[in-house]
């Protein structure tokens, strides 16, 4: 499993041999991270699975030599830059040059603002913050030089529009919108060739809702509607291979976003009004269950979570993004032709309506003709 050639193009070396990409996922051991491990485990990827769960990242290798891949299971809590940075290197030692780094490692709590205390605050801002910003400088450190490599970050509509109960992950996804975006500039100006992108998600049926850290009465749930994880992950898949600066994925992302930019003021109110109910079940949930904010829990939880019932396994905004180019040159040529139409019937219409005063006109002139020679000879 010794190096491989670092002056790739799509993946094929100077011999013409196609090589597996090498892949890094946080959060790895569940909910979108898994999926997104099933789903660059199919193409035959090399992946580095980071996360706190050996139970789970255990189950996803297996899930991955399975599809015919290799994995790496890298227990890492991305709070810590010092592990993150020794996992980057334990990849690149046994796998070679790593072609993507998917940042996905997240906790959260569901609670008022006011009964947060500041312990929870630096949790949640460690892992779901600075987390990702460890994690891209760590990829960046061996991108860089070699001028290659995509680091795709996997945000959020929260990170536009934020949601009563959840102060600190939405803060925290706030932050990484401000550190790509900055970030990205700086990799424009440098004239570097690494691709850096953020998959912008909706609502998504994962464990976290069972194992989140809540202060709320009811079981928490993701706000409907709801996306599977493997909707995320074909997005994450494709936006490894394409350079977009920003995918959104879901309807409800885009109205998020799009609201949040036009009517804030009344989504605020709106929020207040149903934010509440809508994060949780009408299912009573103890405050002092089990939860993941400080330690992982013991299991594997998979990629899904409770809500597979109404949940959404395809995403027709999605789809039409993919293909926007070719669907605006549909649509610009499906313009021009009806222009074209609407011209060409105006002008058969004024042939038609000039059509008559010709013949008119050239009637009352032969009667002119006719009078003249009927007095010349009368």
């Amino acid at each position: 499993m010794g190096q491989r050639n670092g002056l790739r193009e799509n993946n094929i070396d100077r011999e013409g041999s196609h090589q597996p990409r090498v892949v890094v996922i946080t959060g790895a051991s569940a909910g979108v991270g898994r999926a997104t491990v099933r789903e660059f485990a199919k193409e035959g990827a090399w992946i580095g699975l980071l996360a706190r769960s050996r139970d789970g990242l255990e189950a996803a290798r297996k899930e991955v030599e399975a599809a015919g891949g290799r994995a790496l299971v890298l227990p890492t809590d991305v709070a810590y830059p010092d592990q993150v940075e020794e996992a980057a290197a334990t990849v690149e030692r046994r796998f070679g040059p790593i072609d993507v780094w998917v940042n996905n490692a997240m906790v959260s709590v569901l609670s008022p603002a006011l009964q947060m205390t500041a312990e929870e605050y630096q949790r949640v801002t460690d892992v779901t913050y600075l987390g990702y910003v460890y994690g891209t400088l760590a990829a960046l450190k061996r991108m860089v030089p070699r001028d290659a490599g995509v680091i795709v970050q996997v945000g959020s509509a929260l990170a536009y529009r934020s949601i009563p109960l959840q102060s600190a992950y939405c803060a925290a996804k706030h932050a990484v919108q401000g550190f790509v975006e900055s970030l990205r500039s700086e990799l424009l100006h440098d004239g570097s060739q690494v691709h850096i992108t953020t998959v912008q998600l909706p609502a998504v049926n994962t464990p976290q809702f069972g194992w989140i850290k809540s202060r709320m009465p009811c079981h928490p749930q993701p706000v409907p509607p709801i996306y599977q994880p493997e909707v995320i992950a074909r997005a994450i898949l494709w936006a490894s291979r394409h350079r977009r600066r920003e995918i959104c994925v879901g309807l409800p992302t885009v109205k998020a976003i799009v609201g949040d930019k036009f009517i804030p003021g009344l989504l605020d109110h709106y929020l207040a009004w149903k934010g509440y109910k809508s994060q949780q079940t009408t299912e009573p949930v103890a405050r002092d269950r089990p939860n993941n904010l400080f330690d992982p829990l013991p299991g594997d939880y998979g990629a899904h979570g409770r809500f597979d019932e109404g949940a959404y396994d395809f995403s027709l905004q999605f789809w039409l993004n993919q293909r926007r180019v070719w669907l605006g040159a549909a649509a610009l040529a499906a313009g021009a032709y009806l222009a074209r139409c609407l011209s060409a019937g105006r002008k058969d219409g004024c042939s038609k309506r000039e059509a008559p005063s010709s013949i008119a006109g050239e009637g009352l002139r032969a009667r002119a003709r006719a009078d003249r020679r009927a007095g010349m000879y009368g």
